[in-house]
């Protein structure tokens, strides 16, 4: 399995993440140091190139919220460590921000080949913009792909690992535009029975539009989960919203 991943980039959504062990910025780390934890593990086309790096400086200011969701951050290139290192240190001598989170120093491509983080198509040594969201149970939630020339969505990539946590918590779904505190689907009825009780629970609450799509109230427990992370993902973006104003 691991030879296959490691020649086709087959990581599919529902597998187990492919393990591995890799120097980092902040020292040698393995997949299975994060069990227990949401991973984002995300790459980059190269260091000291103008998108990645407003990109790390937007995964470092958002580090706190996706902490608060039990979930840690985790870049990737296949630059050198002391070049990963040297450009830390200028984004941190221009701006003052010091990047609060490991990137991995992937020299001969092997993680990124098991990833499928390089598209041939696009370059044969360069990262394209990946991110997986791995669970604390070590599976593949979510997989991304961005082009190099178009920045991440850093509030999306946090709203989808609510989603993620929420839907779990829930044993439901989440609709469309879903953001947390708003009502989830609830799952569809598997006997006739339960379609019967669910529509005449509908025309007496009017939370859905038939048996196959009824909204609920998230449990209370799941809704503490999130609430505390919305405001303060809100205070964050008001905050940059006038920062940007002030610049």
């Amino acid at each position: 399995m691991d030879y296959e991943l490691m020649m086709n980039g087959n990581v599919k959504i529902g597998q187990k993440a492919p393990d591995f062990e890799a120097m980092t910025t902040c020292g040698k780390v393995c997949l299975t140091d994060y069990r227990g934890k949401w991973l984002v593990l995300f790459s980059h086309p190269g260091d000291f190139t103008p998108v990645c790096t407003t990109e790390m400086i937007a995964f470092t200011r958002a580090h706190t919220y996706f902490k608060q969701m039990n979930t840690e951050l985790l870049g990737l290139s296949v630059d050198s460590n002391s070049s990963h290192l040297a450009w830390m240190y200028d984004i941190y001598c221009r701006t003052g921000i010091p990047i609060s989170f490991p990137i991995i120093a992937d020299r001969n491509g092997q993680i990124a080949r098991k990833y499928g983080m390089i598209s041939t198509d696009v370059s044969n040594t360069e990262t394209v913009r990946n991110v997986f969201i791995i669970d604390d149970k070590g599976m593949v939630r979510t997989i991304l792909v961005y082009p190099m020339n178009v920045g991440r969505f850093i509030p999306e990539i946090i709203r989808i690992i609510q989603a993620l946590q929420m839907a779990d918590c829930t044993k439901g779904a989440t609709a469309a535009n879903w953001m947390p505190n708003q009502p989830v689907i609830q799952a569809i009825p598997s006997t006739y029975c339960e379609l019967e009780e669910r529509i005449e629970a509908i025309h007496q609450n009017n939370n859905g539009i038939n048996w196959y799509l009824s909204f609920k109230e998230p449990e209370q427990k799941c809704l503490n989960e999130t609430k505390l992370c919305e405001e303060q993902n809100q205070n964050k973006r008001e905050g940059t919203s006038s920062s940007q104003q002030k610049m």
